[in-house]
């Protein structure tokens, strides 16, 4: 190693680590990386980071990895109440074209949700809750109508639990998939979803309770829509009355994403099976044409 790659002071530290770099595989990852030593580097130096609070910092990194389990992502929920996966949801679909926006995935997305036909209730235990019904259009940005899209939906119960997180909860419940019709129109029942606090119990929870911020999410339903032809879109749909709209834990709600769970208190209105009072959304979704591609399951 030449003279031109040894530390003299701590100001050649960056150089010398980007240095280090050249031979990286792939022009696209070493753009990453770089970027990270710079951006990291000069964080150390703009706070004057002490080597106690390294160790912290590492140590929560470590704990965060040691949370996760096969039915909680640690991780995910990290990037959550960071903003991170937020911000780069939104920066990979823009919607100058008309587009769904975006919403993060969030920790609680499985695989493998039972197919379901339009009008079915995803309702599957004894979920007690005021009776929903969800509906839509699914259409690409010149306005077509998409048959045969896929919407996968999952969201938590009226007492604000996933089904992976309540053992009172049957298996899969309150999860689905559904096909457009030929108008590319989807419609299903549920119950409408309470708000809920994000998991506490590890390293991410200490770190909101060190920021003294709530945990709380407003409710919502989520939703991933996919069409071989078009730009998988993972998003959610924001109850307009929830509590914590302008407050979210992990900072996913956007304007275009607040729908109306407008209540309903006719029974002669009611479809087939549900009484009233109940509750309905009717919200349509805009595809991008490209590729159609999946995240990889947070949890199994």
């Amino acid at each position: 190693m030449g003279s031109d790659r040894i530390i003299d002071t701590e100001m050649s530290v960056t150089e010398v680590v980007k240095a280090a770099l050249e031979r990286t595989d792939g022009p696209r990852l070493k753009q990453i990386v770089t970027a990270f030593i710079e951006h990291a580097h000069a964080l150390v130096r703009e706070v004057n980071l002490t080597e106690e609070e390294l160790h912290i910092g590492l140590r929560f990194i470590g704990a965060v990895g040691q949370a996760n389990t096969d039915s909680h992502n640690e991780v995910v929920l990290a990037a959550d109440v960071l903003g991170i996966s937020t911000l780069v949801a939104l920066r990979n679909s823009p919607q100058q074209h008309g587009q769904t926006a975006r919403a993060l995935l969030g920790p609680f997305w499985r695989l493998n949700a039972p197919e379901c036909s339009c009008g079915d209730c995803i309702a599957r235990s004894d979920t007690p809750g005021a009776p929903m019904v969800v509906s839509g259009q699914v259409r690409d940005t010149h306005g077509k109508p998409i048959a045969g899209a896929l919407i996968d939906v999952w969201q938590a119960s009226p007492v604000g639990l996933y089904e992976n997180q309540d053992p009172e909860q049957d298996e899969m419940n309150l999860r689905g998939k559904f096909r457009t019709d030929p108008d590319g129109r989807y419609h299903f029942r549920t119950v409408r979803p309470a708000g809920y606090p994000v998991p506490t119990h590890g390293p991410v929870g200490a770190l909101l309770r060190a920021q003294k911020r709530h945990p709380y999410r407003p409710a919502h339903i989520h939703f991933m829509v996919s069409d071989p032809a078009h730009k998988t879109l993972v998003t959610q749909v924001f109850s307009d009355d929830s509590e914590h709209l302008t407050s979210d834990v992990v900072f996913g709600v956007t304007k275009a994403l607040i729908g109306h769970f407008k209540r309903q208190d006719f029974a002669a209105s009611a479809p087939a099976g549900i009484t009233a009072p109940y509750f309905t959304l009717e919200y349509d979704f805009v595809l991008e044409e490209g590729r159609s591609e999946f995240p990889e399951p947070p949890i199994k």
